[in-house]
């Protein structure tokens, strides 16, 4: 039987941020995977329960996390608290990671010693999130490999100077939530945060750098960032393995509200891949 605890972590930014794991209780030490979602998104949006699931049925513990300022409160589900989703930044974001890593490691009282194997630590990102995992990595001695799904090649956002310089005297831009209708702050303080620490934030330089295994999975219809992003990523590490799908979307035929009791088919396809992949890497260690 898959087993779930649930648990608060506080963020060094002020903010505690919820985090959930899963595995199937058999007794036997399993390797962690860590689930970071992007930008936009939280630990329960759509299939990503399903897909937490899915992981602990092949023998891992499948740990996922709220970003401390995505927005949603830490007992919530869903983007309410906007002015913390202003606030963040992609610093803090990197932190939240690195803090449940560092918890992880050190023994978490919510998962039996028995079950857990946390010298073996992967790591997947969602869009954004494939970005910061590709940082983590880079910054953090004990991960063991890596996936990115649909992920972001770089963080510039490249706005142009007139987008900039209002951004600046307004001190916040609004994007829509076509989800929801919300339209979401972004205070310039993001923009500050990229220049200040444009080394740590160099997903570039951080591809490069990464010695571990590394599979870029994206695909080859998403609507929101373009395949090419995945060629780029993949030509900075001739040592990564690269995995298209060829009828994969942005989310791999996720949505959320996600009602139906299995995987999407895409989103399966991702998740065999991945595991398939990081099974392979613990056969070579």
């Amino acid at each position: 039987m898959i087993q779930r605890a649930d648990f608060l972590l506080s963020s060094p930014h002020g903010r505690d941020f919820a985090v959930d794991a899963r595995w199937l209780a058999d007794g036997h030490p399993k390797p962690v995977v860590v689930f970071v979602h992007g930008f936009k998104g939280f630990k329960d949006w759509g299939h990503f329960n399903l897909l937490a699931d899915y992981f602990a049925r092949h023998g891992f513990v499948f740990v996922k996390l709220n970003l401390s300022h995505n927005g949603v409160e830490p007992d919530g589900t869903d983007l309410t608290n906007l002015e913390a989703f202003g606030n963040n930044n992609f610093c803090i974001e990197l932190d939240d990671v690195g803090t449940l890593l560092e918890y992880l490691k050190n023994s978490p009282a919510e998962i039996p010693a028995e079950e857990l194997n946390a010298d073996y630590i992967f790591l997947i990102g969602h869009s954004r999130g494939g970005g910061l995992v590709l940082l983590k990595a880079a910054e953090a001695a004990h991960v063991t490999g890596v996936a990115t799904w649909s992920a972001i090649s770089d963080i510039d956002q490249r706005w142009s100077p007139e987008v900039m310089e209002r951004w600046k005297q307004d001190g916040v831009q609004y994007i829509s939530n076509v989800r929801t209708g919300q339209q979401m702050p972004l205070y310039y303080q993001l923009a500050e945060n990229f220049q200040a620490n444009r080394n740590r934030l160099d997903i570039p330089k951080a591809v490069e750098k990464l010695s571990i295994p590394l599979l870029i999975l994206h695909g080859e219809k998403d609507e929101t960032l373009p395949v090419q992003m995945a060629h780029d990523l993949h030509a900075l590490n001739p040592f990564a393995e690269l995995y298209l799908l060829p009828e994969g979307d942005h989310s791999f035929g996720g949505r959320h509200p996600y009602a139906q009791p299995k995987l999407p088919a895409l989103a399966k396809a991702a998740a065999d891949k991945t595991i398939h992949f990081f099974q392979q890497a613990l056969e070579r260690l």
